[in-house]
């Protein structure tokens, strides 16, 4: 059995609470399978490259940090929006593999400073070359103006969830 297109899903909604709106699912439901065709996608790419989507994300925030490719670990969880946790056994995994070392940092007594070694230098350089590459095929076939739109769509939609999320002023 297929899945339900959006229309159909609608036309159901419809059938079934008379007078809901459905406008949303033309828009929301194909969004959301694009962004699981798009997951699965660079999953798989990434795979193929030899880099995890955690690896991804830790090593391109330190090369994004910009010489000397270094961040403190607590810096490193603000710009990537994961748990401490989460981002001490990603440097942990990240360090066995030889793609950064840990030293003592100038920030503070118990701030430890990750930094991209030569090797995690060389290989989140490549991921990211092939990665983009790869993803700039996906575009291609949308034109200049159409990807320009679409960018203009997607951030007024993202402006709209952040103010929906910040916190009820009191």
């Amino acid at each position: 059995m297929e899945r339900p297109t959006a229309r159909e899903i609608a036309d159901a909604w419809q059938r079934e609470l008379p007078g809901v709106p459905t406008e949303s699912i033309h828009l929301i439901t194909p969004l959301w399978g694009l962004a699981k065709a798009l997951a699965d996608d660079r999953r798989r790419t990434l795979a193929r490259l030899g880099v995890d989507p955690a690896m991804l994300d830790l090593l391109s925030t330190l090369r994004r940090a910009g010489p000397p490719y270094e961040l403190t670990s607590r810096q490193i969880t603000e710009r990537t929006l994961v748990t401490a946790g989460a981002i001490s056994q990603r440097i942990a995994r990240a360090e066995s593999a030889g793609y950064v070392m840990r030293s003592p940092s100038s920030a503070g007594r118990k701030a430890v400073a990750v930094r991209l070694t030569r090797r995690g230098h060389s290989v989140i350089g490549r991921t990211v070359r092939e990665l983009l590459a790869h993803e700039q095929e996906l575009v291609e076939t949308i034109s200049i103006k159409d990807r320009r739109t679409f960018v203009r769509l997607v951030a007024a939609l993202s402006l709209q969830l952040d103010r929906l999320a910040e916190p009820m002023s009191s």
